[in-house]
């Protein structure tokens, strides 16, 4: 499986990236200012229009009921999965775990348990080592977790808890149990990015057909 540094790409005019963040419900107005300040341009996504063009996709924490019932009204399905086979990465936080999981949008062969820590007054942090962030532990933060209950053999495991998986990643498809948006350790993002970024490289008329957009 690639690797890729959790290190933001350098910005600039035309390489920004365009960061979609699904904001059908839940905490997507953290994601978007922790995607600013690491200079990408975060995109508040509610049809599937906004999902063309993008260069990576977050799927943040909520109520995932809420949040599948929204993608289902707004028709937002069909552009999500077009968006995954096209190589391009997405986050899924929390809900969004479940959201990607195989049981609803089958983004990653892997299936989450719902609050499977406990409800809301169950809520924890830990510092957390994660594969792919460095040797620093991340400060994650709990909040009626789910975890992945089984999996594939395509899927890696980056993190875990007391020996349930907590952040797995599939290809171009990054689930984490917790919520990065609620600390200011940007490295999930930046790890985001850094395969928004790789991803672009593959596909150069991508980036250059965006460059004349913007003249």
């Amino acid at each position: 499986m690639a690797s890729a540094s959790a290190v933001p790409p350098e910005a600039g005019a035309a390489t920004r990236l365009r960061i979609g963040v699904l904001a059908s419900q839940g905490d997507f107005a953290a994601h978007a200012e922790m995607l600013r300040a690491l200079e990408a341009e975060p995109i508040e996504v509610r049809t599937s229009k906004q999902v063309e063009d993008l260069d990576g996709l977050v799927i943040p924490g909520g109520e995932s009921t809420t949040i599948t019932k929204a993608i289902e009204r707004d028709g937002l399905e069909p552009a999500i999965k077009a968006h995954a086979a096209a190589g391009l990465p997405i986050l899924g936080t929390c809900a969004g775990m479940i959201v990607c999981d195989r049981d609803h949008l089958g983004l990653v062969d892997a299936t989450a348990e719902r609050n499977a820590f406990g409800r809301q007054i169950a809520s924890f942090e830990v510092e957390l080592e994660v594969e792919g962030l460095g040797p620093d532990p991340l400060r994650a933060v709990f909040i009626r977790a789910p975890w992945i209950a089984s999996y594939g053999d395509e899927v890696e495991v980056l993190a875990s808890v007391d020996g349930h998986p907590v952040a797995v990643r599939e290809g171009q498809v990054l689930l984490c149990a917790f919520h990065p948006e609620l600390t200011d350790d940007s490295r999930m993002h930046a790890l985001l990015m850094a395969l928004a970024t790789a991803a672009r490289e593959r596909r150069p008329e991508r980036a250059a057909g965006r460059e004349q957009r913007d003249e």
